[in-house]
């Protein structure tokens, strides 16, 4: 009887153990949606870069011209936005109904949970051995129920198919340093264009994780080294694959404005355009944080320069507290900037450069990256930008507080899994490197600039989890163990 009972119990594990995975992922996928179709419900907002991308998608479908539609009806070629999302976009309302931004949002969910397996997948294979089955878990759930990248996937806006094709190179990145072959180098060729179609700053995808492709490679056991033709031929068709759509924008931009552009402007501006240098360098020589952004250089040109909004750093003496005024007072009058009031910024700038070029040149733009890296990501929902001042809205300070500490939990995990040093560590620690690098030459900081780094974080952070989790079952059992023979 004791026999045949333990043979029932075994068996009984045997069948949890096949069912538990499985459903372990089919929970962490409906968490995930219920909480983007939850967003998606409450949060979907029309507005700014989304209303640019949708014009652009319209005038495609409309007139058959990457255009932008201006308030006098008149439709301009522009150039500020690469072509990835409104492509996308077209394709949405072509599919959904015109303008029908909704949908965009119900494509996009679709495609971060996918990007969520693609993690987990990438988790499980740079993972130890041991450890892999179970970072591929954690890795899932990390990724589903992460509130950042969520709410992004209900934004009409870049984030969200840039979080997938990241996810696919790094997926692409390991399966093809596993098993070299044409699939795993086309899939990642696809994803790293695309990450630059949609923005130029996805080019560091390239960058940071195409050397990993070749570097490490090894002969496995039982199997042939990949010949070095082959090797080359693969590089050379997926190198002119991922440049033909560059060189196709590269010749429209050519041909429509005699300029040589194969990404996008810097400054976001068309040919013809006054980039308003010297107010991007002033903003420059004070801007920190995100509000400073919202409140002051996303208004000019085309609103009010507001003196009561610019910190007190914004000003180095009473004089250039006046001079600041006088130059705000000339703005306001037209909310035109105009190319003498850029000058006069451009001048302001310099002399404050001039006077403390240690706070110009390394503490502020190292300061903007802090602020970006660790800020509570609330920018998508509704709460006031002063979030810290307790006295004004108690909750949304609680709940803001609350949204930096998850944030941080998601930050450590990931440093604490570079620190495990996983397969693949190296590139993409590099990426994130690059990436904040990168950001230093930002003028007016967003949290959501680092939100690409994510993709690397789930994946490190799931690793550190299921290994911290690994330890305390192991250290568990053997308490019960010594236990037992005491």
């Amino acid at each position: 009887m004791e026999a045949a009972h333990e043979s029932q119990s075994t068996a009984w594990r045997q069948r949890l153990a096949r069912v538990l995975p499985g459903l372990s992922v089919a929970l962490a996928l409906a968490a995930g949606l219920a909480l983007r179709l939850w967003m998606l419900k409450k949060f979907l907002e029309i507005n700014g870069d989304a209303l640019i991308y949708g014009g652009i998608a319209k005038n495609l479908l409309l007139h058959g011209r990457y255009a932008l539609t201006v308030d006098s009806g008149e439709i301009y070629p522009t150039l500020i936005r690469l072509p990835g999302y409104p492509l996308f976009l077209a394709t949405c309302f072509r599919v959904f109904g015109m303008e029908n931004y909704a949908s965009a949002g119900w494509v996009q969910i679709a495609l971060e949970l996918a990007g969520c397996l693609l993690l987990a997948d990438f988790a499980r294979r740079i993972a130890p051995a041991r450890l892999s089955r179970g970072a591929a878990h954690c890795t899932l759930w990390l990724a589903a129920l992460c509130p950042f990248t969520a709410i992004y996937a209900v934004e009409p806006l870049t984030e969200a198919p840039t979080l997938f094709v990241l996810a696919l190179a790094l997926w692409s990145a390991a399966r093809f340093r596993a098993r070299p072959g044409w699939g795993p180098a086309l899939s990642f060729t696809f994803a790293v264009a695309y990450a630059a179609l949609l923005r130029p700053d996805g080019a560091l995808a390239a960058v940071a994780l195409a050397p990993a492709l070749l570097i490490g490679l090894k002969r496995r056991e039982g199997q042939a080294a990949i010949p070095y033709k082959k090797l080359a031929r693969i590089a050379a068709v997926c190198v002119l694959l991922a440049l033909m759509p560059f060189a196709a924008w590269t010749w429209r931009n050519w041909q429509v404005f005699h300029v040589f552009e194969p990404l996008a402007p810097r400054l976001a501006t068309d040919p013809g355009e006054e980039p308003h240098t010297g107010w991007e360098r002033w903003v420059k020589s004070w801007c920190l944080d995100f509000v400073s952004t919202y409140y002051v250089y996303w208004n000019v040109p085309g609103d009010i320069l507001d003196m009561a909004k610019l910190p007190a750093r914004a000003f180095d003496s009473p004089a250039q507290y006046a001079e600041t005024a006088a130059l705000a007072e000339d703005y306001n009058a037209s909310q035109t900037l105009t190319p003498q009031l850029d000058a006069r910024f451009g001048k302001l700038a310099d002399e404050r450069i001039a006077a403390h070029p240690l706070r110009s040149y390394l503490w502020l733009p190292l300061g903007r990256v802090v602020d970006m890296w660790l800020r509570p990501r609330v920018e998508n929902l509704p709460i006031d930008l002063d979030w810290w001042v307790y006295a004004h809205h108690r909750a949304e300070t609680r709940f803001s507080w609350a949204y930096a500490g998850l944030n941080a939990i998601y930050l450590l995990l990931g440093i604490a899994g570079l620190c495990l040093r996983p397969r693949f560590w190296r590139p993409m620690l590099a990426y994130m490197l690059l990436r904040s690098a990168l950001l230093i030459s930002v003028a007016g900081p967003e949290a959501r600039y680092t939100l690409e780094c994510f993709p690397m974080l789930l994946a490190l952070g799931g690793v550190a989890l299921y290994r911290f989790t690994y330890w305390v079952l192991l250290s568990v059992l053997k308490v019960k163990a010594s236990a037992g023979r005491g």
